[in-house]
């Protein structure tokens, strides 16, 4: 039996199939060659039909938006390519940051589908070379600001599943104060060298949400779930009530709670993940200027090889742990809080750093539990202003000490 807000999205997409009007977008004069700028003609399929095919062709085109009851289906062979002219990346004021208009744009929209197993390349490198060696360059609202690839903004009851999307120019799948969301057998891909910050899914701000069946090899986090910017003046929601099953990580730094969280996160699962070369693993991470009450989060059943950390959880990112004695801080709208955090059945071999969990001495992470985890690394898991309850945990490390208890660590179990 599905879910209720799953299964009313279904029915949603289901009958607005029943009023369809397919378009191919050659019959708007695209040509398909890869070569000549095809924007007018797709951009005029989306505003005049609710099925828009792509087919037989790789599509070049400028930033598009997606109107609310549209499917967009590039088939299967066919490429939907951004255009490689920064000129028609337009300034925009985006998630409350000056940046340039995305590739591909879902805004104030309902019941928009994007599918039909072929591929949407943003061709991001151009945008890549142009920020070697800018400051700053992975924060929204730089001077050397980004294309996304696909910007889901205001909107709801969107599902984006059996496609290809890739290379974009900064962060790919992006869902912004969105909610009722379907990501499904989705490859999100970019090199793991050379394209910074091309995280794959990350929903800001946003609710009831399944990521299912995804594979993600990237330049940077896998998911990445935030929720308000660094010093936020507030107001800022939750990202809440996430699903997260069936995934497979190679390149990229895990999966990934914040940094930026300053709405907060709750009721997250994840399960049946396996991470293979990822730099992370499980990571929940926050700062002073950046945090909000993190809670509700469950990882289980994972398997992870070649990760360079399996599991962090800090609240001094992006440093994973602090650097001598810490003094405790007034508590702001800002501080993190994380707790009641549960990870289970994991199993990770070749890892370099099995871990740390550690708090500030004002917000001490609360209430986690570790069970059934079995760690192999070359150095062994670090705790400090954290509650950790321990069950059937196995920790080998190379130099020799397993657990390293902190300031304030209260550790029960084993």
């Amino acid at each position: 039996m599905k879910t209720g807000w799953l299964a009313a999205a279904l029915l949603v997409a289901g009958a607005h199939g029943a009023l369809a009007k397919t378009c191919d977008v050659k019959t708007m004069g695209a040509k398909g060659d890869g070569v000549t700028k095809d924007t007018e003609a797709i951009q005029k399929a989306i505003d005049t039909c609710t099925v828009v095919t792509l087919s037989g062709g790789k599509f070049l085109s400028g930033p598009l938006e997606i109107k609310s009851g549209v499917t967009l289906d590039v088939e299967t062979g066919a490429m939907l390519l951004g255009s490689t002219d920064r000129a028609d990346y337009k300034a925009a004021t985006l998630m409350r940051q000056p940046t340039v208009l995305p590739f591909l744009h879902i805004v104030n929209a309902d019941n928009v589908k994007i599918t039909g197993g072929g591929t949407i390349d943003g061709q991001g490198k151009v945008w890549w070379d142009y920020v070697k060696g800018a400051k700053d360059a992975g924060v929204l609202g730089n001077d050397h600001p980004r294309p996304m690839g696909l910007l889901i903004d205001h909107s709801k009851h969107v599902t984006v599943e059996n496609i290809t999307i890739q290379n974009a120019g900064f962060w790919q799948v992006v869902p912004y104060y969105s909610d009722y969301l379907v990501f499904s057998h989705l490859r999100v891909l970019a090199p793991q060298r050379g394209a910074p910050n091309t995280d794959g899914i990350d929903p800001f701000s946003s609710s009831h949400i399944k990521i299912d069946h995804y594979f993600s090899s990237v330049g940077d986090d896998n998911i990445a779930i935030k929720s308000g910017a660094i010093n936020s003046p507030g107001p800022d929601a939750p990202s809440e009530d996430i699903v997260i099953t069936d995934c497979i990580f190679e390149s990229g730094h895990g999966l990934s709670i914040g940094s930026e969280i300053a709405g907060g996160v709750h009721h997250v699962h994840a399960e049946r993940i396996s991470f293979k070369g990822t730099d992370q693993g499980i990571r929940v991470k926050a700062n002073r200027d950046r945090g909000n009450d993190t809670s509700d989060l469950t990882f289980k059943d994972i398997t992870m090889d070649d990760v360079r950390t399996s599991i962090l959880i800090s609240e001094y990112y992006p440093k994973a742990m602090p650097e001598g004695e810490v003094a405790s801080a007034p508590i702001t709208r800002l501080t993190p809080h994380f707790h009641d955090i549960h990870i289970e059945n994991v199993k990770s071999v070749n890892s370099d750093w099995a871990g740390v969990i550690v708090g500030l001495p004002e917000s001490p992470v609360t209430d986690i539990s570790l069970k059934n985890v079995s760690i192999q690394a070359k150095k062994g898991m670090q705790i400090g202003y954290a509650n950790v309850t321990l069950d059937g945990v196995t920790i080998s490390s190379a130099d020799g000490n397993p657990i390293t208890k902190g300031a304030a660590a209260e550790i029960s179990g084993k």
